[in-house]
This record gives C-alpha cells, structure tokens and sequence, in this order.
C-alpha cells in the first residue's frame, strides 16, 4: 500500500482497505491570481500546497488521512482585472466541489477538510461544505494555513490590521518557501489608511464590503511587504503545520459530539 498518504498512488484494490468512515480526503485549495508586483501569481497554490502536504505527512497514518493534488484554479474573480490570473465562477467553482464531494461519497471515506490557501474561497466553501453534508452525507471541514486579515485574523502592526493580499505575512511565507520567485525590490507599501479610521467599515470590521483588488492600489496588493523576512515565514508555515495536524486529529475523531 502507498505509504505517501498520497490518494493517487493507491491502486484500486487497496481502496477498501485505505479508507474507512473516518478517513480524511484533504483538498488544498490554492489560486493563479496576481499578487503584486513582487510576489508569483501562484503564491496561494504554493503556500496551500505545502501547509497541506506537510500535516499529512506528519500525521497522516494516525489520522488516515490521504491527500489530493492542490486546486489550483478557484475563485478569483476580484483579481480578475488583471492578466494572468485564472478565476472560476462561483457557480463553476461550486461544481467542482460538488462534482469532488460526490466523488469522496463513493469510497468509503465518509470526511473532506478543504485546506484553503485564498480568501476569496472562504465564503463559498462554507456554504458548500454545509451543501456537501446535504446531498452526500459525508463530514465536511474548512481550515486555513492563516485566516486573512479580513476574515478575523491578524496582520503587521504597519498594516494597520488590513494585510489581506500580498502583505508582510505572505511575502515572508514565500521568501520562506520559495525565495527564488520573490523580488523584493519591487515591494512597496499599500495599506488603505482611509479604511483605518472606520469602526465598522474596514477590512476585519463588522461591516463587510464587496471589493476588488485594484479598488484600493494599481499594484493590486493590499498590505506592506518592505519588512517580510523569510525567518517570519518559517515560523508561520511550521506554526500552520502544527495546528493543521492537530486539527486533523481532531477530524478523525469528530462526530458532531457523541
């Protein structure tokens, strides 16, 4: 039997035996969408695709845990403005998951944690996770390397709380894990300060707002990626690994309570 906690790498005899009623089929979600001018388009897909692949490693036979290849299209569409970016429609995104929750339900794995490496997912795969547990039965869950800013998680001091896209925290994880496609010369600060005088209408604030990525800059990131340092980023990534691990303990056991 694949012993990579790869789901891939099973043969269809092993199946049966792999997964059980609390096996957990893990879905990286991550995103091809522009991230400033000193960050890869594909900064998302890296970040989900190594926060996932690690945790499953580390734990993935105690928890049966087995993994998918990262998503690498979903739904993007506030970057949409600019070239390069590869976006779903929501109703397309919605399907895929569908189409992938439908798949899960025919195995004997009856758990799916989508690990979500873009925000813009974040609203969508709530309410399709409550979709999936309809239609399919199955247990769905929803994790986050980092929570973004803008959806109750924290950010630098100088990005006055609104560091959503392409800020400190991602620029350092990135310098972390892939230095080789970061230009730091190119980092430039973009933070809304307008924003930072409201209570309620900011990023983070009780009042949400539809936006788009260049409502704010022509750069089209949000945040101050000057100070990002690829020591910050390891710290983060090791502190997403452990707590995407022990959240995936949690899974394997969870049972609504009884």
């Amino acid at each position: 039997m694949a012993s990579s906690r790869l789901l891939g790498d099973l043969r269809a005899p092993e199946l049966p035996s792999a997964l059980h009623k609390d096996s957990i089929i893990v879905l990286p979600l991550g995103a091809i969408e522009q991230h400033g001018p000193h960050l890869p388009l594909n900064t998302d897909f890296v970040v989900a695709d190594a926060v996932a692949g690690s945790a499953v490693r580390a734990v993935g036979e105690e928890t049966s845990s087995w993994l998918l290849p990262t998503l690498p299209f979903t739904k993007s569409n506030e970057h949409a403005w600019a070239g390069g970016t590869m976006w779903l429609s929501a109703p397309t995104m919605m399907a895929v998951l569908d189409d992938i929750g439908r798949s899960v339900a025919a195995t004997n794995a009856r758990k799916v944690l989508f690990v979500n490496g873009h925000g813009g997912n974040s609203a969508l795969v709530a309410m399709m996770n409550r979709e999936l547990r309809l239609k399919y039965g199955l247990q769905t869950f929803l994790a986050h390397p980092h929570m973004p800013a803008d959806q109750g998680g924290s950010s630098a001091e100088s990005e006055l709380g609104m560091g959503v896209h392409g800020g400190m925290d991602e620029t350092s994880v990135m310098l972390h894990l892939r230095p080789d496609l970061v230009d730091m010369s190119l980092a430039v600060r973009r933070v809304p300060e307008g924003l930072a005088k409201n209570e309620q209408v900011r990023f983070g604030g009780r009042v949400a707002f539809g936006w788009l990525s260049n409502d704010f800059f022509p750069e089209g990131h949000i945040g101050d990626p000057t100070g990002a340092n690829a020591d910050i980023g390891k710290a983060m990534i090791d502190g997403a690994v452990d707590t995407l691990g022990n959240a995936l303990r949690e899974i394997s056991r969870f049972d609504f309570g009884r």
